[in-house]
């Protein structure tokens, strides 16, 4: 067995700024995932209801969330496709509590629809993740300028129905870089200047795949933009494990949540915000260890 020796990938940007704020990027940040939907892999239906939504974000709020990125639409694989209005319907009331409740908490909406992000901009959400890319809403990108609102640039193909069966690459990463590369000049054309970088851990990624992402994860510093990791108790972890199901990844999510941090990772977007603020403070610990 080669023994692995991981290098710590400087990260370049150090700033981020989401509307009046200015969030410091030379250390890492924690995302916690709050979605409102029935049927997520792992907490689908433990926040659809407000004063759980409101409970939890106290929680994560507490234990150190930077941000809080709220899902209403499941982009687990096989997911239900929801209409627009329904979405709304189970987002809109979500970020009015939050924002009513946690005036000061920076939120995150995960969502591919433009029309679903402008109305969720429009009741105080500060940022838009985009499992898309833009590649399923192409007015995406004119709201994004319009509101002049942070972006998360993910890589995925197909959609959450399709993706398992796209997963054919010749070349992974330079493929990866490719399309970031593509899609940043797009933005920037447009006069989206705050973008941020997920590579997409699983979606239309096989698990050796998403294993050589994240060993690789330094090569995307290329791009000079800030990187997203997203793999919270997600199937690269149980299944490699032997596990049933997401509810007894936690230990692993954490093993490569160090990776992740090794690799340069900015913002660590997680299930589980104590546990990865804990990651963050120890990676801290052994950087500055002479």
């Amino acid at each position: 067995m080669r023994h692995f020796q991981p290098t710590y990938a400087p990260p370049s940007p150090q700033v981020l700024r989401v509307g009046n704020h200015l969030l410091d990027l030379s250390r890492p940040l924690v995302m916690g995932i709050l979605n409102v939907t029935p049927d997520s892999f792992f907490d689908g239906g433990r926040y659809t209801q407000t004063d759980a939504l409101l409970t939890q974000a106290q929680q994560m709020i507490t234990q150190g969330a930077a941000l809080l990125d709220i899902g209403a639409y499941s982009s687990r694989p096989q997911a239900d496709n929801i209409s627009p209005a329904e979405e709304l319907k189970r987002l809109l009331p979500a970020i009015e509590a939050l924002r009513a409740t946690y005036p000061e908490v920076l939120l995150s909406v995960d969502t591919f629809r433009a029309s679903v992000a402008e109305e969720a901009l429009k009741a105080g959400a500060a940022i838009i993740n985009d499992i898309s890319g833009g590649q399923a809403d192409e007015q995406m990108y004119a709201v994004l300028a319009r509101y002049q609102v942070p972006y998360v640039l993910m890589h995925m193909r197909g959609t959450p129905q399709t993706m398992q069966q796209l997963t054919q690459y010749e070349h992974l990463l330079p493929e990866l870089v490719a399309y970031f590369q593509k899609k940043i000049a797009i933005l920037q054309h447009k006069g989206v200047s705050e973008i941020i970088v997920d590579p997409g851990f699983g979606f239309a990624k096989t698990i050796p795949q998403n294993f050589a992402l994240l060993k690789h994860l330094a090569t995307l510093h290329i791009l000079e933009k800030p990187l997203l990791v997203g793999i919270s108790r997600k199937s690269m972890i149980y299944k490699t494990l032997g596990h049933p199901d997401a509810s007894t990844a936690l230990n692993g999510t954490t093993a490569l949540h160090s990776l992740a941090l090794l690799g340069g990772a900015h913002i660590l977007r997680v299930h589980d915000v104590q546990a990865a603020k804990e990651v963050v403070t120890l990676m801290e610990s052994f950087w500055e260890a002479s």
